[in-house]
């Protein structure tokens, strides 16, 4: 059956115009003004609201397997979450146990994510490094998978050495693919955590306290450095601080291709959280790596202002209270992990458009099309115009709304951002041509997500392989000597 959404003003990365959109199956058909509507069409008057590309949320935990625990937030609840939002799509971290074969944890993800109701993707982690491990990142390049993680965090579980980020970053040079670092220098944060314990400091500020920003920003600076070494573009992911965004900053002035992934989280809350003396509420916002203080706020929303940051996530990671307990005694034993899928579009609205800080069309940008267009999925996704998948939100600019536990569709017996108001809500999500969230309910079949594939050798990838072939030894053309001269 036909779609059509009239009376409202569309709006793409590039610009934003009074237009129809008309949906048949799951795929756009056409964009303008003052549509036909096909007999037996259905009709949704978006009465002067927006017409939005859907959400992609590029870093996703579900039912992540996680310091000695699992994260509540399965893939059907996860994604209901998501389309509750406005975000149609994830890209969810398959995560291997150091040892285990890339392919078979990604049998395992890809198992879970069968009951998702909205369409997804995977990145890959590399947690170890063997010959078959090489051998296999271009076995799920061939699945549908173009980037892989690094954790520099996490010392005796997740953690990776130089060494392999060297040797994974020249096989996601040679594949294609994107390497992505989370960036936190785990010998730096372990050993600070020792000297805390030994202080006496066993509560959730110790947390923030064993993760300062230089721990953050070395880390950043060293992929950076190995990125670059390696001829290979870089994606870190949950950029938290100031120092960071300085050196992302610093590596694009110099032509390297470096983007950057700040949290919803980050952007409208603070480290004072950490202080508080409710343990409960304190762990509650335990993530890694920690919020911020304001001038890390004001640095992150600057880089998304000046385009040095292109793109925001969730790292939505969701433990109850009774799983956040088991550190009640010793904050390294918190699991790290806070949720915000539901929230991201409204908290980059209300505190990014209504605040001045970024445009409609920059929103557009920061929520979904740059992250399309980094991994490969664009126009696909990311974009309201003819061919591409019908994954669109109706958002109305005036709509308020306090966020509430109570009301959210997530899992999670908390709500980092509770109580605060915003102006901006999705009032329809559409996925893949069916209408899944009106008026405040969810309609949707569980498994209707799909797998989407992303092909390796991006734009940016394929232009970096351009340059690296200019720029070896042997491409450059030699220059007659003197005596050759006629």
């Amino acid at each position: 059956m036909s779609l059509v959404i009239q009376g409202g003003t569309v709006v793409n990365a590039d610009q934003s115009e009074r237009a129809d959109v008309l949906i048949e199956g799951g795929t756009i058909r056409t964009v303008g003004p003052d549509l036909d509507v096909p007999t037996g069409a259905e009709v949704i008057d978006a009465g002067g609201a927006l017409v939005i590309p859907g959400g992609i949320d590029p870093h996703t935990h579900m039912q992540m397997p996680f310091m000695g625990t699992v994260a509540i937030e399965d893939f059907y609840s996860g994604t209901c979450s998501g389309l509750a939002g406005g975000t149609t799509m994830i890209i969810d971290m398959c995560i291997p146990s150091p040892q285990q074969s890339l392919t078979a944890a990604l049998d395992d993800w890809s198992d879970w994510a069968s009951k998702a109701v909205a369409d997804y993707g995977f990145h890959v982690a590399i947690t170890w490094w063997s010959e078959r491990v090489e051998q296999q990142m271009a076995e799920v390049i061939d699945r549908g998978v173009n980037s892989f993680k690094h954790f520099m965090a996490y010392k005796g579980a997740l953690m990776v050495d130089d060494e392999i980020l060297f040797q994974s970053f020249s096989r996601c040079r040679e594949l294609g693919a994107l390497p992505l670092v989370h960036a936190e220098n785990g010998e730096a944060v372990f050993r600070l955590q020792q000297s805390l314990l030994a202080q006496g400091i066993t509560g959730p500020e110790g947390h923030a306290l064993s993760r300062p920003p230089h721990v953050e920003a070395e880390a950043a600076i060293r992929a950076i450095m190995l990125a670059k070494i390696t001829g290979v573009p870089l994606y870190i992911v949950h950029t938290s601080c100031r120092e960071t965004v300085e050196a992302i900053a610093r590596a694009r002035s110099e032509g390297q291709r470096v983007f950057g992934e700040p949290l919803a989280q980050y952007l409208c809350l603070d480290d004072s959280v950490y202080q508080s003396p409710d343990w409960a509420y304190a762990a509650s916002r335990v993530m890694s790596p920690p919020f911020r203080s304001k001038e890390h706020q004001d640095a992150l929303w600057a880089g998304l202002m000046n385009g040095q940051l292109q793109v925001t996530a969730t790292d939505h990671c969701t433990f109850l209270a009774e799983q956040k307990a088991k550190g009640r005694d010793n904050f390294t034993m918190i699991p790290n992990g806070t949720g915000g899928l539901e929230e991201r579009l409204k908290i980059l609205w209300h505190f990014g458009v209504n605040a001045g800080r970024l445009t409609p069309e920059e929103f557009v940008a920061v929520t979904s099309t740059n992250c399309a267009k980094i991994f490969n999925v664009y126009p696909r996704k990311g974009a309201v115009r003819a061919g591409s998948d019908a994954d669109l939100v109706v958002w109305d600019p005036k709509a308020r709304h306090t966020i509430r536990q109570a009301s959210h569709q997530s899992k999670l017996d908390v709500n980092v951002f509770e109580g605060i108001e915003v102006e901006g809500f999705p009032a329809i999500t559409i996925a893949n041509g069916k209408v899944v969230w009106r008026n405040g309910q969810l309609d949707v079949t569980r498994g209707a997500g799909r797998h989407v594939e992303r092909p390796p050798m991006s734009p940016v990838m394929a232009a970096q392989a351009r340059r690296n072939d200019l720029t070896r030894p042997h491409a450059v053309a030699r220059q007659p000597s003197a005596q050759q001269t006629p």
